[in-house]
């Protein structure tokens, strides 16, 4: 008889792991099958934008109430709802096409889809072991990204009829759904066990550990400007639709084959020394973007570059909060990078789109590579505190 060689913790990170694949499809299929069935209704792109906008209005909602959610209903019970309320929407959005509909379907989706990352991310942190806590939240980083590179394969099946994307969708979380339910432990974080929760534990989750932190705020930045953005930089700068359809996903890319690569470096040499290294590099990478002008390939190497090297920011920056913070107040960090996460997510397309307006098209990419190449900078100021600084009550 073989005795199985996988332990409970590693099956439980691969469950998780499952999931988060899952959410990135449905991310990645929901964005822009709904764009495309919106541009159908003849709604203007502005419109258009807006009601995507409900997904990280829900995710902020969540934000607030996740961190006493999950103390008092544990982590799977958590992910559960976070499945069951970004599965329910999936068989509404076809039957009933309503803009307004859309809407308050599209805050369901961010609510739940922030439910569970917040309890996955937050499980991966306490179980890991520091020396392999960057291999293993990145591994994490990766399978969304993976997930949120799949999804839109999912257009494909609109062939077959409007509904059939969602219901395949429905079909594949519902398997994850019971995968969850039948093998997942129903555990707490351990200051669930606490009378009290800690006293200003966001203020200081922040103030101890602001520097792992703000990476989740220029993720979040360089996510949603990018996507929104860039295809106007393009036609701006005189790029076709497909050349700008072939480029954008290279970012996404770079992040996929860098991930893994830089969370193990970050476990050997620091993660803050990775994170400053990554942040100027991806800094200069995306500053030069507008230099490169209509150069396809110079711009997709940068690109990939740019994206390789910050697309394990939100990651890696969780990774360093857990390394540097008493285990009590990483749930008040997560809620601190989630919120951070949606503020950076709403304002990058905004800010992005005014500097093209009144500046320059490339002027988006200068204030976004300043941005990182500053972040790096600051690391020189940070300085973690000795575990006898920690003070709670």
């Amino acid at each position: 008889m073989f005795k199985s060689k996988i332990s409970p913790s590693t099956f439980n990170y691969l469950i998780l792991i499952t999931v988060i694949v899952a959410a990135g499809i449905s991310q990645g299929l929901l964005l822009p099958v709904l764009s495309i069935f919106l541009e159908q209704q003849g709604v203007s792109p502005g419109l258009n934008g807006l009601n995507a906008a409900a997904l990280y209005i829900g995710s902020f909602a969540m934000t607030l109430a996740a961190e006493r959610l999950l103390g008092a209903l544990g982590f799977k019970k958590l992910i559960v709802g976070g499945l069951i309320l970004v599965m329910i929407p999936l068989v509404l959005f076809p039957y009933f096409p309503d803009i307004k509909i859309w809407f308050v379907l599209r805050l369901i989706v961010g609510i739940g889809d922030s439910a569970l990352h917040y309890a996955a991310q937050l499980w991966v942190l306490l179980v890991t072991t520091p020396e392999k806590r960057g291999r293993y939240i990145s591994l994490y980083g990766m399978s969304y990204g993976l997930g949120f590179s799949i999804g839109p394969l999912g257009i494909k099946l609109l062939g077959f009829g409007d509904a059939v994307p969602f219901l395949v969708l429905f079909l594949g979380m519902a398997a994850v759904l019971i995968l969850v339910l039948m093998k997942l432990p129903d555990t707490k974080p351990e200051k669930a066990e606490h009378a009290h929760l800690p006293e200003r534990r966001f203020r200081r989750s922040f103030a101890w550990a602001w520097y792992a932190l703000l990476p989740a705020l220029l993720y979040g930045y360089m996510e949603a400007g990018m996507n929104s953005n860039f295809p106007v930089y393009g036609l701006r700068v005189g790029y076709d639709t497909d050349q700008i359809a072939s480029l954008l996903p290279f970012i996404g890319i770079g992040g996929l084959f860098l991930q893994l690569p830089l969370g193990i470096l970050s476990d050997r040499y620091g993660r803050k020394i990775i994170l400053m290294i990554a942040g100027m590099g991806g800094g200069l990478a995306f500053m030069l973007v507008p230099l490169a002008g209509t150069h396809f390939w110079l711009t997709l190497v940068l690109l990939l570059i740019a994206g390789g090297l910050v697309g394990s920011f939100f990651s890696l920056g969780l990774a360093y909060a857990a390394d540097i913070l008493p285990k009590v107040l990483l749930p008040a960090a997560n809620v601190v990078a989630s919120f951070h996460f949606t503020i950076g997510s709403i304002v990058g397309p905004n800010l992005g789109g005014q500097l093209i307006n009144w500046v320059s098209p490339g002027s988006m990419f200068v204030m976004l590579g300043c941005m990182y190449f500053i972040f790096g900078i600051t690391g020189l100021s940070f300085r973690r505190k000795r575990e006898a600084e920690f003070v709670l009550k």
